[in-house]
């Protein structure tokens, strides 16, 4: 497994496993303390692993906490999606910085989303499934949503959303969702 810093958004990175493929399929290790802990983390910060199923067009996201913010190891373990991250980190030197990966059960890399940045995707594939692992156990009193379609975010989702939660719908724009976060 490799590490790889994401140059657009200070402190994130992807790990990349190496899959070995055979007539059977494949097998690859997905986490592994020693690469983790060798850009800086601690593996045994993360106390929650949770687990998502999206059909092609399903769009879940933008999605940070106030407070402390939460850190999350994301990995598509069945299909493809499309990972967006953005930098909300006021001391950070890539604030505001958007980033976008295309994950998938293919390659397995695993995304490292700081806390503060929020984080969203939408599936590429009639089925993905995406696993989470948190550094903090949910609070729903802290979760912040920002609209998805927010004109100065401009992300591109590669897809027309199908579904989206009421929740990311109605989201506001990234400046209220901002000052939400400070409150």
């Amino acid at each position: 497994m490799r590490a790889t810093e994401v140059p657009a958004i200070a402190g994130a990175y992807l790990f990349e496993p190496t899959p070995y493929a055979d007539e059977r399929g494949f097998f690859c290790r997905t986490f592994d303390a020693d690469v983790i802990r060798s850009v800086g983390l601690d593996p045994h910060a993360f106390v929650q692993d949770s687990v998502s199923r999206s059909a092609r067009g399903v769009l879940r996201g933008l999605h940070l906490r106030s407070g402390a913010g939460e850190a999350k190891l994301v990995r598509c373990s069945y299909g493809r999606i499309f990972d967006v991250v953005v930098d909300l980190r006021p001391d950070s030197p890539t604030y505001r910085n958007t980033a976008s990966f295309e994950l998938s059960d293919e390659t397995q890399t695993t995304l490292y989303v700081p806390a503060g940045c929020a984080h969203g995707f939408q599936a590429l594939t009639a089925t993905a499934d995406t696993s989470y692992r948190i550094d903090r156990p949910h609070d729903p009193a802290e979760d912040v949503t920002i609209a998805f379609d927010d004109p100065e975010l401009a992300i591109a989702w590669p897809l027309p959303v199908t579904s989206v939660s009421r929740r990311d719908r109605e989201a506001p724009g990234l400046a209220v969702a901002l000052k939400q976060r400070e409150d």
